[in-house]
């Protein structure tokens, strides 16, 4: 969708930041329920190709009917709700010459909401810079009534590693308030942070085990350098890669948002301090995790990391 400005700077923070995992609930009839109910491949592409037609004609009336009220995203200036969303997806100065959609994923979230993944390749440039060529991009459609309206969506510009620059950006101070409107934490909330903290913790320490312990059977990830890894195996190897040898980690500003009582995203702000493949780091991520009940305890379902523009 509207594609705002990677600083390729902060590119040797590797996998850090929020994941999660994403089962479907453990009720005896949630496969038939949502196999039911849920939207087809065909029917979730279709809607993300009209949102990058109306992106691209500048179409705010759509963005009024196809968000929802619920709305969460990033964009140039950090999280997004409905109003900044819908001001951002219209008043960027953009130019689009054409973009094409592949490898698109589809996956439940519960009975009433779905993922969908996918890579873009766009030519164009907005407010006079270039558009990321590639990008690796996140969208959730929730059930709203007999419509599936979009409720969340995030992108990753796709980075080569091997070009990343010598020296990468670093926080020199608190990042930035998010311009959309945050409320206290709830219990929800509160409860999906209580797992994204020590999530933080286990990636710092190379912990597999506890990383594996709160992630879902079907868990996929999107990291920071925009790629993708579908299955929890490969996400796992992401966390626990010999990489980074961080320091200190946080998890702050965070907000969640109820899909339903059993689905939740928590977005957030996560920071480390320490060495990535030999360089120093002091950096932020807007991080994005989902979480899907499992029994009693939150899972972490899926996860994407972008780098944040301070």
């Amino acid at each position: 969708m509207v594609k705002v400005k990677h600083f390729a700077a902060a590119l040797v923070f590797a996998a850090c930041a929020g994941n999660v995992s994403a089962s479907y609930e453990n009720s005896a009839n949630t496969t038939e329920a949502t196999a039911a109910i849920a939207p087809t491949k065909d029917a979730l592409v279709t809607l993300e190709t009209s949102a990058y037609e109306a992106w691209k004609s500048k179409d705010a009336k759509f963005w009024e009917t196809s968000l929802s009220d619920k709305f969460v995203g990033y964009g140039s200036s950090g999280r997004l709700d409905k109003a900044s969303a819908i001001k951002e997806y219209t008043g960027s100065d953009c130019e689009i010459r054409s973009y094409a959609l592949s490898d698109e994923q589809v996956r439940p979230i519960d009975n009433h909401a779905a993922l969908l993944t996918y890579k873009t390749t766009i030519d164009g440039t907005c407010d006079g810079q270039k558009v990321p060529d590639n990008s690796r991009e996140a969208s959730v459609y929730v059930r709203d009534s007999d419509q599936w309206k979009l409720v969340f969506h995030a992108e990753a510009a796709v980075f080569d590693l091997k070009a990343a620059p010598a020296k990468p950006a670093e926080v020199t101070e608190a990042p930035k308030k998010d311009e959309a409107k945050t409320t206290a934490p709830d219990a929800a909330t509160e409860a999906m942070l209580a797992v994204e903290r020590p999530f933080w913790e286990a990636w710092r320490a190379h912990d597999a085990r506890k990383l594996a312990a709160v992630m879902a059977p079907d868990a996929s990830f999107i990291n920071a350098f925009g790629t993708y890894f579908p299955t929890k195996a490969d996400a796992l190897k992401d966390w626990t890669g010999a990489g980074c040898d961080v320091k200190s980690v946080s998890v702050t500003d965070a907000a969640g948002t109820m899909l339903s009582p059993t689905a939740g995203i928590l977005t957030f702000t996560g920071t480390a301090v320490g060495t990535c493949y030999g360089q120093k780091i002091n950096s932020a991520i807007w991080g994005t995790s989902i979480y899907v009940k499992d029994g009693d305890a939150w899972k972490w379902t899926f996860g994407i990391n972008i780098l944040a523009r301070l």
